[in-house]
């Protein structure tokens, strides 16, 4: 998926220029790559959008992983979120930050992964699906970034399990996550009654919640 996203340059800092900004309708953000310094290196512009805009992108299907085509001074160019900043009462969005990519560059993003189908082993032995890992680093060019990474798991029967290494070859991402990782197994009916339960994790204070897209170096370096 692509979205288009409209950003404004923003003047000013500190927490009575991010409320007059709020008042307006936007928050603040930050755009990294959009230019380059003297030595060569990226140069993070300060920037202000639409948040209601940004919360469509980010509950869409490809969600922190879309292309996006920011509009600044009437040029559009393709950028992604890199992280971005949530109230922890309201769970509006507070900032956001952006980070520039080459088409022709390949990216480390961030994907969900996804069960399709029913085991046969639940069913027939009684199993219990024990989903492991339900997201995975891959590489790939910005425009072939998947969604979510699908795994079958109609025939799988008590004992056995899907690693990412098992995943359907020839296809336009690579793992970096270590391809032995187990994504998915079925548990024998026996192990149900001694899994421990899961103590009660203790409150966290309430700050506001900075949740991070992934790895952007590469994209980065592209400027």
């Amino acid at each position: 998926m692509e979205a288009t996203l409209e950003a404004v340059r923003r003047e000013g800092t500190g927490k009575g220029a991010a409320r007059r900004m709020r008042r307006e309708g936007r928050v603040p953000a930050v755009f990294y790559g959009a230019t380059r310094d003297e030595a060569g290196r990226p140069v993070a512009v300060p920037i202000a959008v639409d948040p209601k805009e940004v919360v469509r992108i980010l509950h869409s299907d490809s969600g922190a992983n879309t292309l996006i085509a920011l509009r600044l001074d009437a040029e559009d160019t393709r950028v992604m979120i890199r992280e971005y900043q949530l109230d922890p009462v309201t769970h509006h969005l507070l900032h956001a930050d952006f980070y520039r990519v080459a088409m022709d560059r390949k990216v480390t993003v961030t994907v969900p992964v996804v069960l399709r189908g029913e085991a046969r082993g639940i069913k027939q032995q009684g199993g219990l699906l024990d989903f492991v890992h339900r997201e995975v680093e891959v590489e790939c060019l910005p425009a072939d970034i998947p969604e979510s990474i699908e795994v079958d798991v109609s025939e799988l029967l008590v004992g056995q399990s899907v690693r990412l290494r098992d995943l359907a070859e020839n296809v336009r991402w690579r793992p970096v996550s270590d391809p032995e990782i187990m994504l998915v197994h079925l548990i024998p009916p026996k192990l149900q009654a001694e899994a421990p339960e899961a103590e009660a994790a203790p409150a966290a204070p309430a700050e506001p919640e900075v949740i991070k897209k992934g790895k952007a170096e590469k994209a980065e370096e592209e400027g």
